[in-house]
């Protein structure tokens, strides 16, 4: 652990993002009057689902998508009365 004052902090803010980017620092604690006021640590990656275009082949698209518009409209209107 490492620990800056805020004027270094400051003024190699930089240096100090790329410490904790690259692992060499797993964190820095920045202090203000001699106590520590904030915690500089990396962000983890974000886990990804799965990608879109998992269902590509699986099915087919239509040559045109208005041939179904009376159906498609009863389906959300539901059945005439």
């Amino acid at each position: 652990m490492t620990a800056v004052n805020m004027l270094e902090a400051k003024s190699t803010l930089s240096r100090l993002v790329d410490a904790v980017e690259s692992g060499s620092a797993a964190e820095i604690i920045i202090a203000r009057n001699g106590r520590p006021a904030a915690r500089l640590v990396a962000i983890q990656p974000a886990r990804t689902g799965r990608r879109i275009g998992v269902a590509k082949g699986k099915f087919t698209v239509p040559a045109s998508i208005d041939d179904q518009e009376a159906a498609i409209a009863a389906l959300f209107a539901g059945p005439a009365a």
